[in-house]
């Protein structure tokens, strides 16, 4: 029989210490409540004709209504929330032969209006936008030695004029939005603004507000200007296809390395480096540079998002959630809330791609030619996926450098990509320690995603190696993925026969995936824009190796990638520090349906178990047959599968004793498999037959906080019913979670769900399993547990 003792034990010590871990310092919650305390703020503000207006020198009216509406999008309202609405039916109206005369600061003004207008992406502005767009472009300078550069002034057409790179800057971003949004910029415009920058760019590797390179101080504010400036310039202009040499001789972007050096050296939050004033205004470009360069950090440890969200969060009006700035014109709480909901809101972007920086340092640097020979191959891929109608608006990624991950940085640093891009021509060596933490990160819900650049055979070599060292237990597991594999289907159809895909499928999940041909040649060569000469050829090629990609990340998120803060909070310390003393023993139970079909889903709620309340024995995974009396030292049995199985009589018998003597049965069927929850339910009848299966009432004290946390509404992912030679796509629903039990003297003694929810605790989020998001499940099965030892514990006190 179980023992009572022990049982007791772990129940009172559930009760008392409950959800006592310290709370991070920045998380996902405080920053949603500062969105949302700076968003009810600049509502507040609104005229009554739909408009904002400076309080200071000048009303600014078209650029503050465009900035505050760009904003309240960008931290994710929607253009029929009524202040967007009616913020974006006054910019509409403005009639166009007045719309230059409103404007104190055409360019700023006009730009931000552009993108306002994109962000909404409405239909019905097109027209404008092309007017917009044009007014800007037409009054690029082409003459003297700002050629490239905007002046404050719009209309005047081609001019010599005095430009300079904050005018600049405001240009080259409302150009980008309008390309995206569907207007066509013309390329002398991105060949005029690139020359520009790179003319500009000072010796030390930033950049001044105005004049050529050396002229004046570089300026935090301009240098982040001219690092997202050189980002988009060369993402608009693309590689040409004169020489389609993927392995041909590297060529840097010296100048982007530069900058972004100056910003590592310089770098900081609490003043904009190099110039008293603008500190909001440096923030709001510092998100955009580490964004679209795909940077985490900015030098050793600077993470330039958590650090400007910790500063921003500390300096934010408690009483109206708005902020001020350090003097000048973001000094009015209208602009300086604008441009710090901006950086929290668009720097919270999901990161969907870390790329792996990996390889032996060179004079205290890894050479570009160890892993990063096409480097704009992942910015382009987000910049593709991002446009995909069923995915969120605003995905990045980052560069991940592994010879910066310890002991104490490799879960927190790794965790944040839900894929990790591997390519080179090399062999990709590793350490021992390193390969650890990638077993690791794979083991939480992460994913490997390799690509052969230059089609190379020693990189191919080397990563099934590689492969190996990694799953030393499943040396035969690598192999080409077969063509019912949902990969195929997951957002383009892909043929078998021409995307050579092999991988592991290990669990419920395909942590490993890797593509023998160089992906990254031909992703590096997409733009929004055709560079000229481009042939089908190409195009089709370009348009192939997209979508394998693209098939890849929404197999491995669902199209719901992570949000940076959650998913770093959630799996800080998943792995790193073996817990082998505690109270709380959860025993797997051995059958013939696929018993460990999600071989780490038990480790996973340990580990969140002991965050939450630091009452787990161990980690290590004890299992099982039914018939095994040492079944009976444990409290609480796990159960999952795929299969239909039967259990022997002498298993039942033994089990049946488990139950009726205080033991709990906690079962779920992996992606809500038909054949396992019909052999379930046919065993629990046998050893029932009195006692069936109910609904737990969504009232049900289970539900509640009080076992950890509220999961009275839950999301569960049902897969849509397509055809063979449709795409997968799934919906996610909200609603009360359906799990049934089987109650013996009043006591839930079997805990069962027809929806997946061991393969969620596993991250897996395929579109083709039917159960609970991970989120969900994990608070579900918490609740289960913590409920299932009270029960447990008041039924051995009932008994003493």
């Amino acid at each position: 029989m179980p023992r009572k003792p022990m049982l007791c034990g772990v129940a009172l010590l559930l009760l008392v210490v409950g959800a006592v871990r310290a709370e991070a310092q920045l998380t996902r919650e405080k920053v949603e409540r500062a969105i949302s305390d700076a968003q009810r703020f600049l509502i507040s503000q609104q005229n009554g004709n739909g408009s904002w207006q400076s309080t200071g020198q000048g009303s600014f009216t078209v650029g503050y209504t465009s900035i505050v509406t760009l904003s309240l999008l960008n931290s994710g309202l929607s253009p029929e929330e009524p202040a967007v609405a009616r913020g974006l039916t006054y910019l509409r109206g403005i009639p166009r032969n007045r719309l230059l005369v409103e404007c104190q600061r055409p360019t700023y003004e006009i730009s931000l209006m552009t993108m306002a207008l994109a962000a909404a992406n409405q239909p019905q502005d097109r027209a404008l936008v092309a007017y917009l767009a044009d007014l800007i472009f037409s009054s690029q300078l082409t003459q003297g030695e700002n050629t490239g550069s905007w002046s404050y002034t719009l209309g005047e057409g081609p001019s010599i004029g005095n430009g300079d790179n904050s005018n600049g800057q405001f240009a080259v971003l409302a150009l980008r939005e309008a390309v995206h949004y569907g207007v066509p910029v013309p390329r002398e415009v991105w060949e005029r603004s690139r020359k520009q920058w790179l003319r500009s760019q000072n010796f030390d590797g930033g950049w001044p507000y105005a004049g050529l390179g050396n002229q004046n101080q570089s300026r935090g504010s301009m240098t982040v200007a001219g690092v997202s400036s050189l980002v988009i310039t060369q993402s608009m202009l693309g590689e040409g296809d004169d020489h389609l040499d993927c392995c041909g001789q590297l060529d840097p972007d010296d100048a982007l390395e530069k900058g972004i050096e100056w910003l590592s050296k310089n770098f900081a939050v609490g003043h904009n480096p190099g110039y008293h004033g603008n500190l909001l205004y440096y923030l709001y470009g510092l998100e955009r540079a580490g964004r679209l360069s795909g940077r985490r950090f900015f030098g050793e440890g600077n993470d330039w998002y958590r650090a400007g969200a910790e500063f921003l969060l500390a300096g934010q009006n408690k009483r109206d959630g708005s902020w001020r700035g350090d003097g000048g014109e973001e000094n009015q709480p209208i602009l300086g809330t604008s441009f710090s909901l901006l950086f929290l809101s668009k720097g919270l972007a999901p990161v969907v791609v870390g790329k792996l920086k990996f390889g032996t340092e060179v004079d205290g640097k890894i050479p570009d030619e160890t892993w990063n020979r096409h480097p704009r191959d992942v910015h382009n891929l987000m910049e593709y996926v991002t446009a995909l109608p069923r995915w969120p608006k605003l995905l990045t990624w980052q560069v991940v450098e592994t010879n910066k991950l310890t002991h104490d940085n490799a879960a927190s640093i790794l965790s944040q990509s839900p894929v990790l891009y591997l390519s080179s021509d090399r062999d990709p060596l590793f350490t021992a320690e390193q390969i650890g933490w990638l077993r690791t990160y794979l083991d939480e819900g992460g994913t490997l995603f390799a690509s052969a650049d230059c089609n190379s055979a020693e990189f191919d070599r080397g990563f099934r190696e590689l492969v190996r060292q990694l799953y030393p237990e499943a040396p035969n597991l690598f192999r080409r993925l077969p063509a019912d594999h949902p990969v195929y289907q997951s957002e383009f159809l892909l043929s078998y026969d021409a995307h050579e895909i092999w991988g592991i499928d290990f669990g419920c999940r395909t942590p490993v995936f890797f593509v023998p041909e160089d992906l990254g040649c031909f992703w590096s060569r997409w733009s929004k824009l055709d560079p000229p000469g481009r042939t089908p050829a190409v195009k089709q090629r370009i348009d192939k190796t997209l979508r394998v990609g693209t098939n890849v990340l929404a197999f491995v998120t669902g199209r719901e990638p992570p949000d940076k803060l959650d998913n770093e909070e959630r799996i800080a310390r998943n792995g790193l520090d073996p817990i082998e003393q505690g109270f709380l023993e959860i025993a797997k139970l051995r059958h013939d349906g696929g018993w460990d079909t999600a071989p780490l889903a038990l480790r996973n709620l340990l580990n969140a178990l002991d965050r939450q309340v630091g009452a787990v024995a161990t980690r290590k995974q004890k299992d099982f047959l039914a018939s095994d009396v040492a079944i009976l030292n444990y409290p609480l049995l796990y159960m999952h599968g795929r299969q239909p199985f039967s259990l022997g009589e002498p298993e039942r018998r033994q089990l049946r004793e488990y139950l009726q003597n205080g033991g709990v049965l906690f079962a779920d069927a992996c992606c809500g498999a038909e054949p396992f929850d019909r052999a379930f339910r046919e065993e629990m009848r046998k050893l029932f037959p009195d006692l069936q299966l109910r609904r737990i009432p969504v009232e049900h004290e289970l539900f509640t906080a009080r076992h950890g946390f509220d999961v009275r509404q839950v999301r569960r992912r049902l897969p849509d019913v397509r055809g063979a030679n449709q795409p997968l796509d799934a919906t996610v629903q909200r609603g009360a979670p359906d799990l049934e039990g089987i109650e013996i003297d009043g006591r839930l003694t079997v805990i069962y769900s027809r929806y997946d929810i061991s393969c969620a605790l596993e991250k897996q989020v395929s579109l083709v399993c039917n159960g609970y998001v991970p989120d969900d499940a994990l608070k579900l099965a918490i609740n289960i547990v913590r409920f299932a030892m009270q029960d447990i514990g008041a039924d051995a006190r009932a008994r003493r």
